[in-house]
């Protein structure tokens, strides 16, 4: 039983990583500001 709660701990802590990685790998400093944004 324990076995399987750590390995669901440990894909869910992997999906979190991915996803904040995803997310924040293109910026130098986390969040854009607004003046960073494509204007059309």
């Amino acid at each position: 039983m324990w076995l399987l709660i750590l390995e669901a701990l440990g894909a869910l802590a992997l999906l979190v990583l991915f996803v904040w990685w995803t997310m924040f790998s293109g910026r130098k400093r986390g969040e854009r500001k607004d003046g960073d944004r494509d204007e059309r």
